[in-house]
């Protein structure tokens, strides 16, 4: 894949000086028409040979463009705060916004060659990280992101030359660092699993680029090039979302019997068991929290449910037994201005606990099988796509020792009803209750498909659904007190299982 990178591409500084003028009025034009559409936001992944050249195209791109609408990100070693997450964490809060670029040294695929041509990591370890890779991009570009995917090339002769021409050369012998020198010991390693993420990673919706990076004229009028083309073919492209369905939705039962049905509402606690069983389940907890097991994983409590089937209370209940220290509480309400900017599940992840926390979620990501769904918030295609997106992200987290517990809390239509008539009629009550749940309650039958499809879809071996019977609050609370303290349990056995195989 590299061979045409290696023939000795240049050109002449006369043609450079014609041309360039000319390709920066357009880029510019470009980049302002992004900015103020702010459709889609552009993504720049920067990767190659060391010493081909990326660092100075990229510094003269920011002098070609407005450098205010660029945000270049470079991700070295990972801070303690990152090794604390799954890795996914620190590229997605550093996404651009729709409108702006965002250029990443050192991204997903610079840290998988890295580990595998250094012994860190083995083949099956990479072909995870490719097929991970394959996924977030597709999502970006499905959420409307443009990728760019730049290889800049050298031949190992080129590298050694062009190393060697810097040492030698005291006014810029201070740009060779020690990574340099490595991957010239290196090369042919990284050359060959470069070759394998290439091939594999290089799709019609973010295809890679080889750049050849010798001649700094060619190289930078090529970038320049294909960016203003990309640039342009995305900006007069309508619509740039996609349309397409590319799942079916799951068939409704002939005999309509929904998974809700399945759920005896009359579960309940008297006052004395449930003061009792509550007492217990949140010391259990509190002490779960404490174990030092705990160092090893996050926590994340995920709440859906009916309105008024008593999210509010569970939440609570559970916050009660803990130290404030410990936890966060996230509600999660129509998106913001800056939300809706980024793709879906980008003000999620940002929100992901280091290990040691528990945060927990008042709604989530699955408001988009939910009430983008039903209200018709989003297109058939984006629901329809997020089941599996979903499923990658808690896999994501499971795989990072993240514990993803989420409850469904139902209840049946005459108790919501109940309920949304004494919150009127209580003052200090009232603010519970607004016209959105009233309309909501309107479609309880569209919404009931939906939870159906959600939980058939979505309640997988590393982050099931609790359904929660909430007719009556004392048993809910205290159900998903319980669900909390054995999946913690669980958790904490796995490991100990995993650390004990490790030490033999």
């Amino acid at each position: 894949m590299f061979e045409s990178a290696e023939i000795g591409h240049a050109i002449d500084k006369e043609t450079y000086d014609a041309e360039v003028p000319a390709l920066r009025e357009a880029l510019l034009e470009a980049q302002f028409e992004l900015r103020q559409k702010a459709s889609f936001p552009v993504i720049v992944l920067i990767n190659g040979i060391e010493g081909a050249g990326k660092g100075e195209t990229v510094k003269l791109l920011s002098e070609w463009m407005d450098p205010r609408l660029i945000e270049v990100r470079t991700f070295d070693q990972q801070t303690d705060e990152e090794l604390s997450r799954p890795p996914a964490w620190r590229y997605w809060r550093m996404l651009p916004a729709k409108g702006r670029m965002g250029v990443f040294f050192g991204n997903w695929y610079s840290q998988m060659l890295q580990g595998r041509v250094h012994g860190e990591i083995k083949d099956p370890r990479l072909d995870q990280a490719i097929n991970g890779a394959e996924r977030l991009e597709k999502m970006l570009c499905d959420e409307g992101a443009l990728i760019f995917k730049f290889w800049f090339h050298l031949s190992k002769k080129q590298m050694k030359d062009r190393l060697k021409s810097l040492q030698d050369d005291p006014l810029h012998s201070w740009r060779i660092s020690p990574l340099d020198w490595q991957q010239s010991q290196t090369y042919d390693k990284f050359v060959k699993y470069g070759e394998r993420v290439l091939r594999r990673t290089s799709r019609d919706y973010a295809p890679w680029h080889v750049i050849e990076g010798v001649d700094p004229h060619y190289r930078s009028l090529t970038v320049g090039r294909i960016l203003l083309e990309g640039l342009q073919n995305a900006l007069n492209r309508q619509p740039l979302k996609p349309t397409q369905v590319n799942a079916a939705p799951l068939p409704t039962a002939v005999d309509e019997l929904s998974l809700l049905d399945s759920l005896d509402m009359t579960q309940h606690l008297d006052k004395d068991d449930y003061e009792e069983q509550l007492i217990t389940e949140q010391a259990r907890l509190a002490g779960l929290l404490r174990d030092k097991r705990m160092r090893k994983h996050a926590l994340v409590a995920v709440f859906e449910g009916n309105d008024a089937a008593g999210k509010g209370g569970a939440i609570r209940r559970v916050a009660a037994a803990l130290d404030p220290r410990q936890y966060s509480i996230v509600p999660i309400a129509a998106p913001t201005e800056d939300e809706r900017a980024q793709p879906y599940l980008w003000r999620f992840w940002r929100h992901i606990p280091a290990r040691g926390k528990f945060t927990i979620f008042d709604r989530s990501w699955y408001g988009r099988v939910l009430v983008e769904r039903v209200e018709g918030f989003c297109q058939p295609a984006d629901w329809l796509r997020a089941y599996s997106e979903i499923n990658d992200f808690e896999e994501q987290l499971a795989d990072a020792r993240v514990i993803v517990v989420k409850f469904w809390l139902a209840i049946d239509k005459d108790t919501q009803l109940e309920r949304f008539q004494a919150r009127e009629a209580i003052p200090f009550k009232r603010f519970k209750i607004t016209e959105d749940d009233w309309r909501n309650r309107d479609k309880w039958g569209d919404y009931r498909i939906a939870v159906g499809d959600m939980v058939d879809r979505t309640s997988t071996e590393v982050a099931p659904w609790t359904l929660v019977e909430a007719n009556d609050k004392r048993w809910a609370r205290v159900k998903v007190l319980r669900t909390i303290n054995l999946a913690l349990e669980a958790a904490f056995e796995r490991s100990d299982k995993h650390d004990k195989k490790d030490k033999k």
